[in-house]
């Protein structure tokens, strides 16, 4: 039970909270009121048509975001619960992350006041792979450091 609270919970409960976001709470009708008091405030001479703009980046920005975190989590509990080898943990994560990518556009297809959108799974899919990326360059860095301090360590016991 532990090892479910720990890994596996935390994807389920993002693509929970990504669900919930795809209902009408999230529609852009909705996100629209706080992003103008917020960009009245920190941008009071941006003119309609900015505004506008802005709202829509921010949005799928979002979509990035959102992805990225499922792809981090489900590549985390796939790599620290199942042991499987971080290729194929990120394999892994990125097809469910994409799988949920389109049957949350497959909902939101359903929900009045939104629409689905291939182009929103793209987005969704380069977010995932984006995260899943920096983790693999992350590593590599790392492996990299390690390989380098390892070296200087063996040089320094070789010197009299």
């Amino acid at each position: 039970m532990k090892a479910f609270a720990r890994y596996w919970l935390p994807p389920l409960l993002w693509m929970a909270v990504i669900w919930t976001l795809s209902s009408q709470a999230g529609s852009a009708q909705n996100t629209s009121r706080l992003f103008l008091l917020l960009l009245g405030w920190l941008a009071p001479w941006a003119s309609p048509d900015h505004v506008e703009l802005g709202h829509l980046l921010v949005r799928k920005l979002g979509h990035v975001v959102e992805y990225a975190v499922l792809a981090i989590l489900w590549f985390r509990a796939l790599r620290g619960e199942r042991r499987l080898a971080a290729p194929a943990s990120a394999w892994m994560a990125l097809l469910v992350s994409v799988a949920w990518a389109v049957l949350d556009e497959l909902h939101q297809s359903t929900v009045p006041s939104r629409t689905a959108s291939a182009a929103d799974v793209v987005i969704d899919a380069v977010g995932a792979t984006l995260a899943l990326l920096t983790l693999w360059l992350n590593g590599a860095r790392a492996r990299a450091l390690s390989a380098q301090a390892g070296a200087r360590g063996r040089q320094e016991r070789v010197r009299p």
